[in-house]
């Protein structure tokens, strides 16, 4: 068997890095990069941890925490914003909403 370093888990973590920001640069639905944040921030998430695993001390599991605990009140936060802006304009399309005139 081949010991996991914390090379694999980083090359793993710019994977997912990755492939969030082609979803964010690429896409057009509001809901989809959202979803494609949330997967970078958990890429770093991953690398933090990894960071506090190979180091032996908890600092990074610690960060990671904390991020996942702004990050709750930003996911809430986020999907009301785009519930609203769907009642609003009947769409989530990122490129037909221009404004948040009204």
């Amino acid at each position: 068997m081949i010991p996991v370093t914390l090379e694999h888990y980083l090359i793993v973590s710019g994977l997912l890095f990755s492939l969030g920001l082609a979803g964010v640069m690429t896409r057009r639905n509001a809901l989809v990069v959202f979803m494609s944040l949330e997967l970078m921030l958990n890429a770093s998430n991953l690398a933090l941890v990894a960071f506090s695993r190979f180091n032996g001390n908890l600092h990074g599991q610690v960060f990671v925490f904390f991020i996942i605990t702004v990050a709750a009140a930003e996911v809430a936060v986020g999907l009301a914003i785009i519930v609203a802006l769907f009642r609003r304009r009947q769409t989530v399309q990122v490129d037909e909403i221009t404004s948040m005139r009204l």
